[in-house]
């Protein structure tokens, strides 16, 4: 009898899955069941507590298969996000291959990769390691990462350790080409430098010399090119590494059989290109090197960012006081802040009073007031008191964190006009290869004699010349620095695409209430009639609507407060229907209301006239106030408009778009702060559900339209628009609708955002018109095209020197970005 077979062991590693809607342990069951009936599952482990499944598999297995099969049994997987760090690629054609790598992977449902940020952002429920696996399939390393300070030091390290490796490389490199050069290149470029050669060394041992130091050169620093390039070239996938490693590689090998085996080559051919080899591998060295040291200075908004978080925190535990490291503060843990100090983490003050510098997060330099019950963010700074805090939001949850990721996003995003590079890029090296070719066989039938040197020098030119560094870095450069500047100016874009539309937008529409104003009512204006004082007044007012919850009345006695007026005690308190209210303050009737409650009272409001007239036109409802029995002086409470928000109207329009205002207001008050503000069109009387509907109308009247807001009912027009923009102040609901934050709650930001977004597009559509331009332009010149006319060829060497200037201009270009301003 045969013993039963063992089931095959697999070194497949576990693939995890997130379950959403299980509630008991009958729930388990029925989703261990359902994945258990999928081929190639070996075992099943399902936890009701951590919401996950881990499937060992016994063979193949469909990611997509797994998730259709969870969610027949009635529950959910959602899409979690993954990022990656991706070391080995160097230009545009190494990101389409690992894009394409990932996309292949089941249950991925997005992938996008930065050659900037040399990281890769995937959606879908794929295992990580499943992903990293993808990725070395086509040639490159990846590891999967997080987004704490801990992370982000690590990342910071490994880059500073590739900038010393290159720059250690480069350092050999020239050291040991100068020698070359000055041995070929200077017989030709000082008189008498070959005389020279030929008495001392003679021609064969300046050959040998050359292909010695040569052969250090492409050993050793430059061994990193054929590393990569050669397997690439192998896997019928060539890259930027694959053109230089042919290139040099065909000028090292023809220099070689010229030195040791001169019989070989047809006579007159015979000559060396070490130099050649030598030269293009350092001048691509330096070329790396400043992309390196100029990709590091595009992502130094994310470590300004990260900078601001505080390292330790002074926490109150076990009736002691313990300073513990920023990762160890729990939410509700009480922390103390000295004078000077950096606020560690999100929180409430609970003790104390100071000035907290939240320039950082608004934008605003003006030191903002703390006390009890105040809110705290992390990464702000203490000014002179001391605070003691609660913890309300730690790690990945506080705001500086959040924003940290929010710019991260939308560095590591894809802009749509991204695709069209995609498409070249992915053909463009075996395009180049194949013109490389042509130009040797053509130059090797048509040329003239030495027709085989033409050819070799030519074609090594068309490979160098057309690397497509610039073309992968055009964009996500552009794009790292114009969102990191966002941050400095307190804009973020939470989605990469707002950056390339909200250029286009043509009108912007405004919530008025919290974006325009200051979102609650305020006293705006209090005239006081002759032989009265405006703290006698201000205090029996506000008296007297100390019995009101009216929000009018709250103002009122906010604005008393604010101004230290100490307020009496009343008595006799009644609420006149329809007229006011009224009462007694140490025997002086206090009445007040409407004019026509004045004229009830036998008093004339005329002496007031001309301010009412004007309050009417404001859109304010003026209220009066009568003490002993005289008019006393006449109030307007309305939600103030935000000081910076006439200025940023303004810029608006000299941006020339047009500007809308919809507000759940009365039309007359509503027209009235359109036409003090000079907004362009108004939609008055909206109910929060009719704003999808405006903006609909806005979007088919006028095109592109970017609608502002701050509150829980402008999420569904935030969702609507063209462009959603919600002010930092305002809901996380809000905010997570939209595509833009404006964190420092002030309207500026919005013509700051629009004037960003345009600078950096331009700056993308300069970028790629000189990467595509210039590769374009110079390839048929390397290939000979200006010999016939002009007797003009291009050296491989001036290729090397050219390409690595497109690169470090594509960088340079991208960096100016940082200078811009509002």
């Amino acid at each position: 009898m045969n013993a039963p077979t063992k089931p095959e062991r697999t070194s497949a590693p576990t693939i995890s899955l997130p379950i959403e809607g299980m509630s008991c342990a009958s729930c388990v069951g029925r989703v261990e069941k359902a994945l258990a009936g999928i081929d190639g599952v070996g075992s099943v482990s399902v936890n009701l507590a951590t919401e996950r499944a881990d499937i060992r598999p016994s063979g193949p297995v469909d990611t997509r298969a797994l998730v259709r099969a969870v969610e027949a049994a009635g529950y959910h997987v959602p899409s979690t996000v993954t990022d990656l760090t991706i070391d080995g690629m160097t230009c545009a054609s190494c990101v389409a291959r690992v894009e394409n790598a990932l996309k292949a992977v089941p249950g991925v449902t997005e992938a996008v990769v930065n050659l900037a940020t040399e990281r890769a952002s995937v959606r879908g429920t794929a295992n990580p390691q499943i992903l990293v696996a993808a990725v070395a399939s086509v040639g490159y390393t990846a590891r999967p990462i997080g987004h704490s300070s801990a992370d982000n030091d690590a990342a910071t390290q490994r880059k500073d350790a590739e900038r010393a490796e290159l720059k250690r490389d480069l350092i050999i490199a020239t050291v040991l080409t100068l020698p070359v050069f000055a041995l070929e290149m200077g017989a030709h470029l000082i008189p008498g430098m070959h005389d020279v050669i030929m008495r001392t060394i003679g021609m064969q041992w300046n050959w040998y010399v050359q292909f010695a130091l040569t052969t250090l050169v492409l050993a050793i620093p430059g061994i990193r090119f054929y590393a990569k390039g050669i397997p690439a070239l192998v896997r019928l996938a060539p890259d930027m590494n694959s053109l230089v490693a042919v290139g040099t590689l065909a000028a090292y090998a023809y220099s070689i059989v010229a030195t040791f085996a001169p019989s070989l080559l047809p006579s007159g051919t015979v000559n060396v290109y070490y130099e050649a080899a030598a030269v293009i591998v350092t001048l691509i060295l330096l070329g790396r090197f400043l992309e390196a040291r100029a990709k590091g200075r595009t992502s130094e908004a994310i470590k300004r960012l990260v900078g601001l978080q505080a390292k330790t925190a002074r926490v109150r535990r076990d009736e002691t006081l313990q300073d513990i490291p920023i990762g160890d503060v729990a939410f509700g843990d009480t922390v103390e802040v000295r004078p000077g100090e950096r606020i560690p983490v999100d929180g409430e003050v609970i003790e104390g009073e100071s000035f907290v510098d939240e320039s950082m997060i608004t934008g605003e330099p003006i030191p903002v007031e703390k006390t009890t019950g105040s809110r705290l963010v992390g990464g702000t700074v203490n000014q002179k008191g001391a605070l003691v805090f609660r913890a309300t939001a730690v790690g990945e949850a506080t705001m500086l964190s959040q924003i940290i990721r929010m710019v991260e996003e939308a560095q590591g995003s894809k802009l749509p006009i991204q695709a069209l590079v995609d498409k070249v890029t992915m053909w463009f090296v075996p395009a180049v290869m194949a013109a490389a070719a042509l130009t040797f066989i053509v130059w090797l039938i048509f040329g003239p004699t030495p027709a085989l040197t033409f050819a070799l020098v030519n074609a090594v030119a068309v490979l160098i010349i057309a690397c497509p560094c610039a073309m992968g870095l055009a964009t996500p450069t552009s794009i790292m620095v114009g969102t990191g500047r966002g941050a400095e100016l307190g804009v973020l874009f939470r989605k990469g695409e707002a950056l390339q539309l909200l250029k286009d937008a043509k009108v912007v529409a405004v919530d008025k209430t919290g974006t325009l104003t200051e979102g609650r009512p305020a006293l705006t204006d209090l005239e006081i009639a002759e032989g009265f004082a405006r703290e006698h007044v201000l205090g029996r007012i506000a008296a007297v609507e100390t019995k009101s919850e009216h929000p009018i009345a709250r103002a009122i006695v906010e604005a008393a407060e604010a101004e230290g007026i100490s307020i009496p005690d009343i008595s006799a308190f009644e609420s006149v229907t329809g007229f006011g209210v009224k009462a007694e303050i140490d025997g002086e009737p206090v009445q007040v209301g409407a004019d026509r409650y004045m004229r009830e009272l036998g008093l004339d409001v005329g002496v007031f006239a001309a301010t009412a007239v004007r309050l009417g036109d404001e859109g304010k409802s003026p209220l009066y106030a009568a003490i002993g029995g005289r008019l006393a002086a006449i109030v307007a409470v309305a939600d103030p408009i935000k000081e910076t928000t006439p200025e940023a109207i303004n810029a608006l329009h000299d941006l020339g778009l047009k500007v809308a205002m919809v507000s759940g207001d009365n039309r007359r008050t509503a027209e009235a702060i359109a036409r003090r503000l000079g907004i362009d069109e108004v939609a008055a009387e909206i109910l929060p559900e009719g704003k999808v509907e405006i903006v609909r109308k806005l979007k088919a009247e006028h095109g592109t339209l970017a609608f502002v807001g701050d509150g829980i009912n402008d999420a569904p027009a935030l969702a609507e628009a063209d462009i959603g923009v919600a002010v930092g102040n305002g809901t996380d609901i809000a905010i997570e609708a939209a595509d833009v934050v404006l964190m420092s709650g002030s309207l500026k930001g919005v013509p700051t955002a629009i004037a960003l977004s345009r600078a950096t597009i331009g700056n993308i559509r300069q970028n790629l018109f000189w990467a595509f331009a210039y590769n374009t332009a110079l390839i048929p010149v390397a290939a000979g095209a200006l010999y016939p006319a002009f007797g003009i060829l291009l050296s491989p060497i001036f290729a090397a020197g050219a390409m690595a200037l497109s690169s470090v201009f594509v960088l340079g270009n991208a960096l100016r970005l940082r200078r811009f301003q509002p």
